[in-house]
């Protein structure tokens, strides 16, 4: 099954939703500061995976890569960012920067 960023976001926000976590007396808060802060901590495990050698488990690399996902869908929720459209904004830059310059017409 695949899905749109936009329901990846409405099924992270489900289970925030559920585990209470959006409740303002959460003892885990979900503010922008801190859904960033965890979003660099589980970029640091990716890397981790890397620290002794050029090659990772898989499936455990896919764990770590799942939650990194999660917190960047979830902070650009919180932070009413389009994530779909600062991703194509952003390609059109590196294009231009890096590539040949403007982006194939199915960009």
């Amino acid at each position: 099954m695949k899905l749109t960023l936009q329901e990846l976001t409405d099924a992270m926000n489900r289970f925030v939703a559920a585990m209470g976590w959006y409740d303002e007396t959460s003892a885990f808060a979900q503010s922008p500061r801190n859904i960033a802060t965890s979003l660099a901590l589980e970029a640091a495990e990716v890397l981790e995976h890397y620290q002794w050698g050029d090659e990772a488990d898989p499936a455990a690399l896919a764990e770590e890569l799942a939650d990194v996902a999660l917190y960047l869908l979830q902070l650009a929720y919180l932070t009413d960012i389009d994530l779909e459209q600062a991703i194509l904004d952003k390609l059109t830059v590196n294009y231009r920067r890096f590539g040949s310059g403007d982006p194939p017409p199915t960009l």
